[in-house]
């Protein structure tokens, strides 16, 4: 007799991997996992409103302790599952490298646009703020960023034109085309980029938390480095 399904609420930066995790898992267990893709905030919200998901996987702890705090999740399923890395791209192919700590960044834009997802709400955002903040380099380009809903469409404002730079992780930049690493900001200019993952409270906890394990498995372990993401708990 057939599962019912399970829902996964899923940052967008998880998007190319995950999408390839969730076809392995339907693969190994023929399990079907629908996934919903947004902005790491905009997810908390709508499972705060009662939007029927049986997973939920962060782009940082903030918005998951929000959930836990309201009672949402199952706190013994909480698990860190990965770690990424922020960047910042060029549109084009062959962009030349930036150096971070010299960089004029606001002159180097000119009249162009620093594409972000939102800064005060989407972890990509918050994270990017954070190391231009350390690097002084955000009140050059305050007043020149393009605030999108997820770190996805700010990728995707770079890769057609519309940006000349942007600000996503590393994972994005190698799911995108028509774009260049320019730089990397150092570890130390923000908060540790972390992706906690949990079982939503009155969902499908059994068939959720074996999602989760195969997640963690070698198998679907091996997806996500390939696809540039770091293990947690490593």
């Amino acid at each position: 007799m057939a599962q019912a399904q399970i829902t996964v609420f899923a940052a967008a930066s998880t998007k190319t991997a995950l999408d390839e995790a969730a076809a392995g898992y339907m693969a190994e267990t023929g399990q079907a996992a629908i996934l919903s893709y947004a902005g790491s905030s905009a997810l908390a919200r709508q499972i705060q409103l009662g939007a029927p998901a049986d997973v939920f996987i962060s782009a940082n702890p903030g918005w998951m302790d929000v959930l836990q705090q309201d009672g949402l999740i199952a706190p013994a399923s909480r698990l860190d599952l990965l770690t990424n890395r922020l960047v910042l791209i060029a549109h084009g192919a062959d962009a030349a490298p930036l150096d971070l700590e010299t960089v004029d960044l606001g002159a180097l834009l000119g009249e162009g646009r620093l594409a972000m997802a939102l800064v005060d709400a989407v972890p990509a955002g918050i994270y990017g703020k954070a190391a231009l903040t350390a690097l002084g380099l955000w009140p050059s380009v305050a007043s020149k960023v393009a605030q999108a809903a997820n770190v996805r469409a700010a990728l995707a404002l770079v890769a057609s034109g519309e940006a000349p730079l942007g600000v996503v992780y590393a994972t994005d930049a190698g799911a995108g085309s028509n774009v260049t690493v320019v730089a990397s900001f150092p570890e130390g200019s923000h908060p540790p980029v972390l992706y906690p993952a949990a079982v939503i409270s009155g969902g499908n906890a059994a068939e959720a938390g074996a999602f989760l394990n195969y997640l963690r498995s070698p198998a679907g372990r091996g997806i996500f480095l390939r696809h540039g993401f770091g293990a947690a708990d490593q």
